[in-house]
């Protein structure tokens, strides 16, 4: 299904100032992008307001609609993620979240070991069973899925509803790093091992463990991605 007019509009404007084409400070005008758009001043404006409900512009009366500098993005915005992995912020937007998932996912998974429901813990081991087969076959779509599905469980289940808030952004780091062919082309052994030691000790109650595989999980995964960022320089807010 092609998308619908203000979603075209939103992708467009959206990229073009998440790509920094379009930088911060700029004016733009509803009649300007309207013309270059070709849709009406309808689509303009609910274009605009999902655009400001991400942080990015702000309606100003009587000048315009302004571009918001990157301090004032909702940084969590599955969105925003995948704007700027598809855009020259790449390697900074992997090092962001992949720092952000080695502090959060280990102490989620522990306490997922403590407060996790019965039934979470269930889904979570046939998650993992599923995840074996998947990445033994070569199947990395289905993989995926599974991959997100079970660290959005593991967010869940920790009981902390901040962490849970992070599943999003979580799930729109993974894809992209797909998208980006920053995936093995068939998931590693210890991977697998890995998320099934999680699921484990999740399922039996043991916080440490639950922690301390996920930990490898996260070290594997830094591993990974870090060549993406290791040329660019990292700056203080």
């Amino acid at each position: 299904m092609p998308p619908s007019l203000h979603t075209r509009v939103t992708e467009d404007v959206g990229r073009s100032i998440v790509d920094g084409t379009v930088p911060a400070g700029t004016v733009l005008l509803s009649d300007e992008i309207e013309r270059r758009q070709g849709v009406s001043r309808s689509v303009i404006r609910e274009a605009i307001r999902v655009l400001g409900s991400m942080g990015l512009v702000e309606s100003v009366k009587r000048v315009g609609i302004r571009v918001l500098p990157p301090s004032s993005w909702n940084a969590y915005d599955p969105t925003i993620i995948r704007w700027r992995l598809l855009g020259p912020g790449k390697g900074e937007q992997l090092r962001s979240l992949t720092e952000l998932r080695s502090a959060v996912e280990p102490m989620a998974a522990e306490l997922a070991a403590r407060h996790a429901a019965a039934s979470v813990a269930a889904e979570l081991m046939d998650v993992a069973d599923l995840m074996r087969s998947a990445g033994d076959s070569g199947d990395l779509s289905s993989f995926l899925e599974l991959d997100i599905r079970f660290h959005r469980l593991v967010l869940r289940g920790s009981g902390n509803e901040m962490f849970a808030k992070l599943d999003g952004a979580v799930a729109a780091v993974l894809s992209g790093r797909t998208d980006l062919g920053l995936q093995p082309d068939r998931p590693h052994e210890n991977t697998l091992q890995l998320h099934a030691e999680v699921a484990e000790a999740i399922s039996g109650a043991q916080p440490q463990k639950a922690r301390e595989a996920m930990e490898r999980i996260m070290r594997r995964t830094y591993a990974e991605v870090q060549p993406t960022w290791a040329a660019d320089p990292t700056s203080a807010l």
